[in-house]
């Protein structure tokens, strides 16, 4: 086995077990702004499989999205019992979310691809790895 499947494991093991280094990573994140830029990435290894470089055209955006499905507003008037649901899903996975919102933040990017990096009760962070244009 490669350096990679091995460095690839030991993320997977530690995501899993929610280490102390891991929830401290996820208290700081959510004192940050939504979509924040990082210098490296999280999980390199995963980055340059989806098409990181380390050079001066690519960054490494961090975005925090939502977590479980949209809540609707209450309708105020007569309705169908059926139509009367509060949460949906949203038909998009909220990765495609956390890209649509870094390229809102970053309009002379493009998005290359993004990637989970973790969760807690609230919010899912992704990671975008953005190019110049």
């Amino acid at each position: 086995m490669g350096a990679f499947k091995y460095i690839k494991a030991s993320f997977e093991k530690a995501y899993k077990t929610r280490s102390e280094a891991y929830k401290k990573r996820l208290q700081a994140w959510r004192k940050q702004s939504t979509v924040e830029r990082v210098e490296n990435p999280v999980n390199p290894i995963r980055a340059k499989e989806l098409g990181y470089k380390a050079t001066k055209d690519y960054i490494v955006v961090r975005v925090r999205t939502r977590r479980g499905k949209f809540k609707r507003p209450r309708p105020d008037l007569g309705r169908k019992p059926a139509k009367n649901r509060l949460r949906e899903n949203p038909g998009k996975p909220w990765g495609w979310f956390a890209e649509v919102k870094a390229q809102r933040f970053y309009p002379n990017m493009k998005v290359v691809n993004s990637y989970w990096v973790g969760e807690d009760g609230v919010a899912q962070y992704y990671e975008v790895i953005m190019k110049t244009r």
